[in-house]
């Protein structure tokens, strides 16, 4: 048996030397780019809703040193500070995206991405990348008991799953659903339901999904995530017997999402049968949380809510 010499990162994720291999349009405001690279083969498999970072080439096409050769700082995870101790017109512009499919055997990633005309770096990316286009994406080693590191989506033996977001948490959803697909489930089988608000009707994904997984797609009409609040707003109301309602909760802490990050991801009770996964416009997220939890009483800690961004605001 052949020991692999590669580093194994000791804080779960380590950056990977990828370049861009195909790139697909899947609707107006989604675009499918695969990514290969040498060491994909060691690229974590865990799916589900999975983060990673992309870092891509500064304004002179340029690059900071990660690490990236040296196995030492592979397996230290110590990409970040590095990053920070740049220089800031030398540090690569960096963004949050989610695991599509991975496929160590092809050495092969695939990442979807919402675009918007004058978007950053990111958002208008991969329609200009070009094949061949080398970049950086720090994710989980395989090989690291740390593996699971980005996973936010902790539903436990829950049965009836409640998964909602605007365009930029579809990737995430698309990428549970799918893994919830290829699970049997608890007795009973899955009663899920996922609510996804997107930029127009030509938006609507297909998706492979089994018995039991109903998806929701809205097309946006005024502010990003009205919509999304709407829907959520009657399907609580109207299915009572879906999620658990009336808990006594104590007053409920406004987050000041201009300031702060909304980013709450309990792990759900083991016997709990309800758990519910919101992300996305950190303003629509935060309205959500009220109106679950405050106005529907629902327990807070069956839900996940994440602010995956702000409107008008880069992430940094």
């Amino acid at each position: 048996m052949t020991t692999d010499p590669r580093p194994v990162a000791a804080k779960g994720a380590r950056p990977f030397r990828v370049q861009v291999a195909d790139k697909q349009t899947l609707s107006p405001h989604f675009r499918r780019l695969v990514f290969t690279g040498e060491d994909l083969d060691i690229f974590g498999t865990d799916g589900l809703d999975q983060r990673i970072k992309l870092l891509f080439a500064n304004r002179d096409g340029g690059w900071i040193d990660l690490g990236l050769d040296d196995p030492v700082e592979l397996a230290s995870g110590d990409w970040y500070p590095r990053w920070l101790e740049a220089d800031d017109d030398r540090r690569n512009p960096i963004r949050t995206y989610t695991v599509r499919a991975i496929d160590p055997v092809a050495r092969e990633l695939t990442v979807d991405f919402a675009v918007h005309d004058g978007a950053g770096p990111g958002g208008s990316f991969p329609d200009r990348a070009l094949i061949g286009e080398e970049l950086v994406i720090v994710g989980p080693d395989s090989r690291s008991p740390l593996h699971g590191l980005g996973i936010d989506f902790h539903p436990g033996r829950a049965r009836n799953l409640l998964l909602a977001g605007d365009e930029t948490a579809v990737p995430a959803i698309c990428s549970i659903l799918e893994s919830l697909s290829s699970d049997p489930g608890p007795d009973g089988g899955w009663n899920v339901h996922a609510f996804m608000e997107v930029p127009s009707e030509a938006d609507r994904l297909s998706l492979d999904s089994c018995e039991g997984i109903h998806t929701h797609w809205m097309a946006r009409q005024g502010q990003v995530g009205a919509r999304l609040v709407e829907e959520i707003g009657s399907f609580a109301s109207g299915n009572p017997e879906f999620m658990p309602l009336g808990h006594e909760t104590g007053p409920l802490a406004d987050v000041d999402v201009d300031h702060e990050l909304l980013w709450e991801a309990p792990q759900a009770d083991p016997g709990a049968d309800f758990y519910a996964w919101i992300a996305g416009e950190a303003a629509a997220v935060r309205t959500l949380r009220r109106l679950l939890v405050a106005e529907h009483g629902v327990d807070r800690s069956r839900i996940a809510f994440m602010g995956y961004w702000r409107s008008g605001r880069a992430e940094n």
